[in-house]
């Protein structure tokens, strides 16, 4: 498949962002899928537009000709190549269950919980790696058995703020149903 190439890079922004941490950075995808990062006015593989976002890097890419947004496009193929991959993520029993929640009228809820439930997880990575610095090989696998009352605690609290969203998941559920019940003069039972 080919499609245009530009001739000559696109001009970057003349006035980029003050902060980088914080401004988002804008690769462009051409029509021949090649991707391009106004930043650095240099052509990215996919491998580096990962390596961007595994360093915190808020990336943003558009279609260069409409500037539609694609940027669920790409990270769902990075993580589809992740996972093509050595060692996946996701055993087939989990993706199928994700396949089901779509259509399905917990899909929002559901979007929303994964969501806090990984940044959850995030926070207790970033605490573990704060915390183990320093550590030798034979205090990292004592600090990493399951039985360390450090471990325990991270994962205790991690387990107690799952299950507090899932109730507010639930009673936010609740609520909903009773609306729209009200909405039709009926009453819950």
């Amino acid at each position: 498949m080919t499609g245009h190439v530009p001739e000559e890079p696109p001009v970057p922004d003349k006035n980029p962002a003050p902060d980088p941490k914080t401004a988002q950075r804008v690769i462009k995808k051409y029509p021949n899928r090649r991707l391009y990062d106004t930043s650095t006015s240099t052509y990215v593989t996919l491998a580096e537009v990962k390596q961007l976002v595994m360093q915190g890097e808020s990336v943003v890419v558009r279609d260069a000709k409409t500037s539609e947004d694609l940027t669920r496009s790409i990270l769902l193929q990075i993580i589809l190549e992740e996972e093509a991959g050595g060692a996946p993520m996701f055993s087939e029993a989990a993706l199928a269950n994700i396949i089901r929640f779509y259509s399905h009228a917990m899909q929002g809820f559901m979007g929303a919980y994964l969501e806090k439930n990984v940044q959850m997880f995030t926070e207790i990575q970033a605490k573990l790696a704060e915390q183990s610095q320093g550590l030798t090989p034979e205090m990292w696998t004592q600090f990493m058995n399951l039985q360390s009352p450090m471990m325990k605690g991270l994962m205790g609290n991690y387990v107690e703020q799952s299950q507090n969203m899932f109730l507010q998941m639930q009673d936010q559920m609740q609520k909903q149903t009773e609306q729209m019940l009200g909405a039709f003069g009926l009453k819950k039972r």
